[in-house]
């Protein structure tokens, strides 16, 4: 179901300098033969990104903080009202989610069960994207002598934000495994009740889990600087190792429950995982675009309060991708927060014109409309990561007052 642009090597041939960091961390002290090969790769890349918050370009950048970070509140609005209170003119798709099967309710779902089966679907995907794209598309880069698209594919590094939004990533199908946003399993969950039907497969799942969690948090930090470690081989192991449990064991098993277990499955998952995820996320977006247009009010507001606020965004935003379907989907709203990688050239041209129109779109979302493509890759969470970001660190300003 994912909507973004993984164009790599257009990305690279491009020839956009990527924000990124020093050569390593404070705990990056291991010698892996990724640190030797990367170093001067990195070093390069880290002195083409030249751009500073400055005198020059203040009042644009500072501009298209509050257009993007406006975006994103009213997308991250239309996401939850689609799901709380009314989808294209009808029923909240939360309503029409939890009641599939149903007579009186129209729905793409035939029975609850094919609800609760896209509930797996949705785990499924993002642990495959996670294991396969996020981590696996640097991974293949880099091991086919492709080092520095590999550190171009890295996803979140402006931040150094990758592992922790990967690992969030599978806490969003541990939350919808569980039923719950706490940890807890919930009564009416999926493991709950596969538990009842069987018992290993509940602590299998479980597992496996726990341990792509783990594998992926393993990395050293940053990611990019690590993509060829043995770590990031067996997190992506652990993804696939999760997408295949969930594809093989877990799915089929669903159908030995009844129409009202997957009733009650569907209307907790909708109740305590979705609606709360989004409400949270909501509102995470309405403060950081206060926070930016205080930002560019010249108020107390910093880079580092901005960076605080995004960073709680994407929290909620990667703990919501195990439900990548409906109207995020539907609605184009998926790439317009969340595509990578971006037009980097585009975002440089518009700090410098000031021009703002090539970030909107209208009319029926097409993912293979290029004019679509083109909007999402200059908005979204990725560029302002660009514009609050530098080095793994909140941007300074050169500002002189």
């Amino acid at each position: 179901m994912m909507k973004k642009s993984f164009k790599y090597a257009l990305f690279f041939a491009m020839g956009v300098a990527m924000a990124g960091g020093a050569t390593s961390c404070d705990d990056d002290d291991d010698d892996d033969k990724n640190d030797d090969d990367s170093a001067s790769i990195i070093e390069k890349i880290d002195a083409e990104d030249d751009l500073e918050y400055d005198n020059t370009n203040q009042k644009n950048w500072n501009a298209y903080m509050k257009v993007v970070a406006n975006y994103l509140k009213v997308d991250a609005t239309n996401l939850y009202n689609d799901w709380a209170e009314s989808y294209e003119g009808g029923e909240a798709y939360s309503v029409v989610f939890a009641n599939a099967g149903k007579s009186g309710y129209t729905s793409t779902f035939s029975s609850a069960l094919a609800a609760t089966e896209q509930i797996v679907d949705g785990c499924s995907d993002i642990a495959n994207e996670v294991g396969e794209a996020k981590i696996g598309d640097p991974l293949n880069l880099w091991v086919s002598g492709k080092y520095a698209e590999a550190l171009y594919a890295v996803e979140s590094w402006y931040s150094w934000h990758s592992r922790v939004d990967y690992s969030n990533n599978i806490e969003s199908v541990k939350n919808a495994y569980y039923g719950s946003l706490d940890g807890k399993v919930a009564e009416n969950s999926i493991s709950a009740q596969i538990a009842k039907i069987d018992a290993d497969l509940d602590k299998e799942v479980k597992a496996s889990i726990k341990n792509a969690i783990d594998k992926i948090l393993a990395i050293p930090q940053p990611f990019r600087n690590h993509i060829a470690s043995s770590e990031a081989k067996s997190a992506q192991d652990a993804c696939a190792d999760l997408k295949d449990l969930l594809d093989k064991s877990l799915r089929p098993a669903l159908s030995r429950l009844s129409e009202s277990t997957c009733e009650k499955i569907n209307e907790n998952y909708v109740k305590n995982v979705v609606l709360p995820t989004y409400k949270d996320l909501k509102a995470a977006n309405e403060e950081l675009y206060t926070n930016v247009v205080l930002f560019a009010d010249n108020s107390s507001v910093t880079f580092e309060t901005l960076c605080e606020n995004w960073i709680k965004c994407r929290t909620y935003w990667e703990k919501s991708e195990a439900f990548l379907f409906g109207p995020v989907s539907d609605m184009g709203i998926d790439p317009n927060m969340d595509s990578w990688p971006l037009d980097q050239n585009a975002i440089r041209e518009i700090l410098v014109k000031g021009d703002f129109s090539g970030l909107d779109w209208n009319g029926e979302f097409d993912e293979e409309n290029e004019n679509i493509a083109a909007a999402q890759s200059i908005r979204g969470f990725h560029t302002l990561e660009y514009l609050i970001y530098k080095a793994g660190k909140p941007r300074v300003s050169h500002v002189s007052k």
